[in-house]
């Protein structure tokens, strides 16, 4: 056993050399009701990131909280500086045991390991996941987007756009079945910006699945579909174009299998949304973005202790928006679904709107029903939709819209 003398350096040195398998921290120098009696520390990946997770046992409770490797060295200092007395600090090297007398004063004794050298690669925070994409195989347009190396690796920094991105492909795989067979697909993303998945849609369609497809990207900034256009050149992607162009007034196209929309803005949405409608596209998947028309419209003196707190009213008005195109896309003879795109930690614009169409016509007596429940909810708000009036008062089971609207 032997002793050494400063802690500190100690712990610096086996974070900077990702040398800690374990840390124990125990004996608090307080006792208090429901305080914590110990925290372990370990490291885990996260994001592809190397990260060391806190657990605190404080009564019945076990309490976690992750920190970057710099920040887990300050607080391992300071922590046993101010509220333990005694550490364990495990490396494939040695036992480090820390003792803190009463007046702060630490004493390191090294002891053999106890932890094996393979205990020092961080476990994963999450289980692995099968991707569409897998980490470690190079796929072309990731490397030029740069979310990929050479090699395949997920650059940090971009590990949550490879996550959007396969689940994305999730929601594609899922719907396949509703696309029309022996024959060439039409598909068009409406504001595609810079496209990351636009290339994965024709990607995974084209390049994966072998499925004859065209596809056309649309957006008003001409600068990015200049190099959405000059990427798609360099992949060899021959049947993926990208145009300048108003969702509204778009009309190159008679017939549209799937629509997508992501992040159009406002009531670019519903004029996408009424794009696939007419089109009768078989697949239509939207994520909207910011939502002011109904904000602007909303009144109700029931709802007035929601609606008089700006931030509230905002939100209210999104989630309100949605389930009327939900229920009008219904009307429309779709199957529909809200899902939840990616984790609300990464964005706060993470719902998804999926819909197919349903294969099946519904009765005289379903569709006065689902009327009926569109038509209570948007008055009971004062709604005057843009979906409903550019579909033009369809289907036909709808009553007028107020004649005064402007």
């Amino acid at each position: 056993m032997k002793q050494e003398q400063e802690v500190g350096p100690l712990i610096d040195r086996l974070i900077e050399a990702e040398a800690l398998i374990q840390a124990t921290l125990s004996q608090p120098r307080r006792s208090e009701p429901d305080g914590c009696t110990k925290v372990t520390i370990k490291p885990i990946v996260l994001k592809g990131e190397r990260m060391y997770q806190f657990s605190s046992y404080c009564g019945p409770k076990v309490l976690h909280d992750n920190r970057t490797p710099a920040d887990t060295a300050a607080q391992l200092k300071e922590t046993l500086a101010d509220t333990y007395r005694q550490g364990l600090l495990q490396a494939a090297e040695a036992d480090y045991q820390v003792l803190v007398s009463k007046k702060g004063k630490a004493a390191v004794l090294r002891k053999p390991p106890t932890k094996k050298a393979e205990a020092a690669a961080p476990a994963a925070h999450n289980r692995t996941k099968n991707y569409v994409l897998e980490e470690g195989t190079p796929v072309p347009f990731l490397i030029e987007l740069g979310i990929m190396n050479e090699q395949g690796k997920v650059l940090a920094k971009k590990y949550d756009k490879f996550r959007q991105i396969n689940r994305f492909l999730e929601m594609i795989a899922d719907v396949l079945p509703y696309l029309p067979q022996g024959r060439t697909l039409n598909l068009i993303d409406f504001g595609c910006g810079k496209s990351y998945l636009t290339f994965a849609l024709y990607h995974y369609l084209s390049v994966m699945k072998g499925l004859d497809l065209r596809i056309v990207g649309l957006d008003l900034k001409a600068d990015v579909i200049e190099f959405c256009s000059g990427l798609a050149e360099r992949l060899g992607y021959d049947r993926l174009r990208f145009l300048v162009g108003d969702i509204a007034q778009y009309e190159e196209l008679q017939q549209v299998d799937m629509v997508v929309t992501l992040h159009a803005c406002d009531t670019a949405t519903d004029a996408a949304l009424e794009k696939a409608v007419r089109w009768g596209a078989s697949v239509i998947l939207s994520v909207p973005c910011c939502q002011h028309e109904l904000f602007r419209q909303v009144k109700s003196d029931v709802l007035s202790p929601l609606l008089e707190h700006g931030i509230l009213k905002e939100r209210f008005a999104a989630l309100a928006t949605d389930a009327l195109r939900a229920k009008l896309l219904e009307l429309s003879g779709y199957k529909t679904q809200l899902l939840e795109f990616i984790d609300l930690e990464h964005t706060p614009k993470n719902l998804l709107i999926r819909a197919v169409r349903s294969g099946k016509a519904s009765t005289d007596a379903e569709k006065a029903r689902l009327a009926e429940q569109y038509t209570a909810f948007r008055d009971f708000l004062s709604a005057q939709p843009y979906l409903e009036r550019a579909l033009g008062q369809e289907p036909a089971v709808l009553p007028p819209l107020d004649s005064n609207y402007r």
